[in-house]
């Protein structure tokens, strides 16, 4: 095809693109914003989302001292 030919077909669908005006649903559109009515039902209702770890928080915390607190100077670097 000529460069004219192609510029006029390239030309015609931008056209057809920008005035094209598809039928639009909008009880579908309100449906897909809205989202579900209801809220599905967890498969195990009785357990929490995150297992309660507060009972081993601090467990060994006096027999160890912290990291952070080492000298600075005796890092090794390489």
């Amino acid at each position: 095809m000529g460069r004219g030919r192609q510029k006029a077909k390239a030309t015609k669908q931008a056209r057809e693109m920008k005035y094209f005006t598809p039928a639009t649903d909008y009880s579908a559109l309100q449906r897909e914003l809205s989202g579900p009515t209801s809220r599905p039902s967890s498969r195990y209702p009785e357990e929490p989302a995150e297992p309660d770890y507060s009972a081993y928080e601090d467990k060994y915390a006096d027999q160890f001292g912290d990291d952070d607190d080492e000298d600075e100077g005796s890092r090794r670097i390489g």
